[in-house]
């Protein structure tokens, strides 16, 4: 008929230009630029041919974009680079110079020891004795520290406003304390003459830091002391960011709290935990106040020395400057793989960090 419009019969393609002629395929078959870059690369990488290349301004802004954040980080990094970088170079290179108090005052050169600073500190016995002493002191500070604030931080979920408020005080005016002043306070609390505390306990004249045990569990008291409130306050503002339906319904099945806290609490506040543990660990491996203060420099014959006393007294009191760098350098080196193991296990166990 006249006037009548007869619409075009599709052209079917055949099988093996379909897959080609991508214009000639009906709407309802076109992909995304995306997905076709994509299908592209896969039969590349099937047929062992190079993928498909793309244009170059995905990437660029994708470079454009890892750079920003060393940019904002940039002025920390340098003041930490001054702060932290330099002065750790400067303990490294001492360490293998003979560097006393002649060098110091500039009558002889600095002389080249190599590793002979390290030689002498690992061949001395009293060195290993101090390692020792050191590493059981500080376990038993951060055992301590964790259990006193992580049984403080549920205790404040469970009081009133009132006596949160009077722990929370107290504990931050502990933790504000000055070491050296806190050591002071300790010190005469333990007093065998004035002392309170062995008037309460009837002991006459007993010398806390007469005896080896005695002094490192006084220290270690005042070092927990000191060291609680940072555990604390942290642990309790990762309990209060806890949802209130996980702990309800633990206690309605019928969980005491110690298992709430050991299978709800703890897990969940895991990377919380990770934190404060390496914090204290780090901490307690490197105290030299308390011990220097309430112990007189070490004790009686050294008998209370850990790795940081140790290192003043060769440092300074020797005048063995690559020595006492030598000792600073191993105690470094201690802690970056204490660190370095315990976040190993961590990221094993499938934790986040």
């Amino acid at each position: 008929m006249t006037g009548s419009v007869v619409a075009p019969r599709e052209q079917v393609a055949p099988a093996g230009v379909a897959g080609s002629a991508v214009g000639g395929l009906p709407a309802a078959r076109k992909s995304s630029d995306a997905d076709a870059d994509a299908d592209a690369d896969a039969h590349a990488r099937c047929a062992g041919r190079p993928g498909v290349r793309r244009s170059g301004a995905g990437r660029a802004g994708r470079v454009r974009g890892g750079w920003t954040p060393w940019l904002y980080l940039a002025p920390a990094l340098v003041v930490l680079g001054g702060l932290l970088v330099y002065p750790i170079y400067q303990l490294g290179l001492i360490s293998f110079f003979q560097y006393t108090q002649a060098q110091v005052s500039g009558g002889e050169p600095a002389t080249f020891e190599g590793f002979g600073n390290y030689a002498e500190l690992f061949g001395d016995p009293q060195f290993w004795q101090v390692l020792l002493a050191t590493v059981l002191f500080a376990a038993a500070c951060v055992v301590s520290t964790l259990a006193v604030g992580c049984a403080l931080a549920v205790l404040l979920t469970r009081v009133r406003a009132v006596p949160r408020l009077a722990l929370m005080l107290a504990a931050l005016g502990a933790w504000a304390t000055p070491a050296v002043t806190g050591s002071t306070v300790w010190l005469f609390l333990f007093d065998p003459d004035f002392g309170p505390v062995n008037r309460m306990l009837g002991l006459g004249d007993h010398s806390w830091t007469y005896g080896r045990l005695s002094a490192f569990f006084l220290v270690l008291l005042e070092v927990v002391w000191c060291s609680f409130p940072f555990v604390m306050v942290t642990v309790y503002a990762g309990i209060r960011a806890v949802p209130g339906e996980v702990l309800e319904a633990a206690s309605l099945d019928g969980a005491s709290q110690w298992r709430i806290w050991r299978s709800v609490l703890a897990p969940m506040l895991r990377p919380i935990l990770v934190v404060v543990t390496i914090q204290s660990v780090i901490w307690d491996f490197k105290v030299f106040t308390q011990i220097y203060v309430m112990t007189n420099g070490g004790g009686i014959a050294g008998q209370n020395l850990v790795l940081n006393v140790y290192a003043y007294q060769q440092a300074f009191a020797s005048s063995q400057y690559g020595l006492g760098s030598a000792i600073g350098v191993v105690t470094l080196l201690i802690l970056l793989a204490v660190t370095l193991v315990y976040l190993r296990l961590l990221r094993r166990q499938g934790e986040e960090l």
